[in-house]
């Protein structure tokens, strides 16, 4: 299975206090005159729960029916998928189209600037209190599985059976003896009563044990995992079905272009959130200002041809657009505090501190 997963991981880089900033279109690298830093594309992480259970047909499970009268008892070993939940969270990463330099000007000092590990810009003059978030990484987890070798329980007799069907029959016969011996324990009319309720008990719990181990040499035994994966999706339009995946009920998920399952789709909608944009900028001092981002808000929705298995809404950068915050904010007579979303690249907290202080 082909799957994408990508980690948005963070550090820091500092710089000291700046009195005023020239921001250009990027170049690349890196200068001791300054910093380049990118804003966010936000991105999506499709975390799938499914079960998978795997079916183990018994020794004897062709005689099920005609010993024991079990039905549907599988005669081939297979898997059965089911998806459990869907959930989605929203993380960002550096987007290399939105990239910018800070000029260090001569004889000022730099401003306090905090990177993440991939160059997103997180804050100026600010300790960021925004993280990446630890997202859900794909793994397997086996369930609380009850498997009783029921060889354990064989009698001489079974083992020394001639055919496959005798062996069979003595089983079945075992376990009608059980579940008679059983029932006059609980009758009171054993021929070896237990001497308190302690011993009473362990005597019936051996021979559940005794009669499932038989048991499962007819039906079989079923183990359970509990499958996470996760697909990275980078949305960039509305769509309005898109297959995210295949899922087959024997194979589990497959690839999109994997004719064995049905089609899992996701649709991706623009809900035009996004502000009226400032006119008022000053177009010869744009140069000075910090560029952010101010997203749109999108819903992405996960479903297939029944059901809908999730519908939730993120603000993100790609959908809407690049804005100034004017550097006159950062010269010398006030410090200006601003933390960035590193998901969305928007002003989550600004402040401004008076030369006073």
């Amino acid at each position: 299975m082909k799957r994408l997963i990508l980690l948005a991981t963070s550090a820091l880089l500092g710089w000291g206090a700046m009195a005023q900033t020239e921001v250009n279109a990027y170049q690349p690298g890196i200068t001791d005159e300054g910093i380049t830093y990118f804003l966010p594309q936000t991105r999506v992480r499709v975390v799938v729960t499914a079960t998978k259970k795997h079916h183990e047909p018994g020794e004897f499970c062709e005689y099920a029916d005609r010993f024991l009268r079990l039905k549907d008892v599988p005669l081939t070993a297979y898997d059965e998928w089911e998806i459990k939940d869907v959930k989605l969270y929203s993380f960002g990463v550096a987007d290399k189209q939105k990239a910018y330099s800070i000029k260090f000007k001569s004889k000022t000092s730099a401003p306090f600037v905090e990177l993440a590990q991939d160059g997103r810009i997180l804050s100026i003059n600010a300790k960021s209190s925004i993280k990446d978030a630890e997202l859900p990484m794909p793994s397997v987890t086996k369930g609380n599985n009850k498997v009783i070798n029921g060889e354990d329980f064989k009698t001489a007799e079974i083992l020394s059976a001639g055919s496959l069907s005798k062996m069979a029959e003595l089983t079945a016969n075992e376990i009608y003896d059980i579940r008679e011996n059983r029932s006059l324990l609980t009758k009171g009319q054993a021929d070896f009563m237990p001497k308190d309720g302690e011993q009473l008990k362990l005597m019936l719990s051996n021979l559940d044990t005794q009669e499932e181990g038989l048991l499962q040499l007819f039906k079989g035994s079923t183990t359970t995992e509990t499958h996470v994966l996760a697909f990275d999706i980078a949305p960039t339009q509305s769509v309005e079905k898109q297959i995210l995946f295949n899922f087959s009920k024997y194979l589990g998920i497959v690839d999109a272009d994997d004719p064995a399952g049905t089609a899992v789709y996701m649709s991706i909608k623009d809900l035009k959130t996004l502000p009226a944009a400032n006119t008022n900028v000053d177009k010869k001092k744009e140069v000075e200002d910090l560029r952010y981002a101010v997203p749109s808000r999108v819903e992405i929705k996960i479903f297939n041809d029944q059901d809908t298995y999730v519908t939730q809404s993120f603000p993100m950068a790609q959908f809407g657009r690049v804005e100034h915050l004017g550097g006159e904010l950062f010269n010398k007579k006030s410090t200006t505090h601003v933390q960035l979303s590193p998901v969305t690249g928007g002003i989550s907290k600004i402040e401004a501190e008076s030369p006073d202080k």
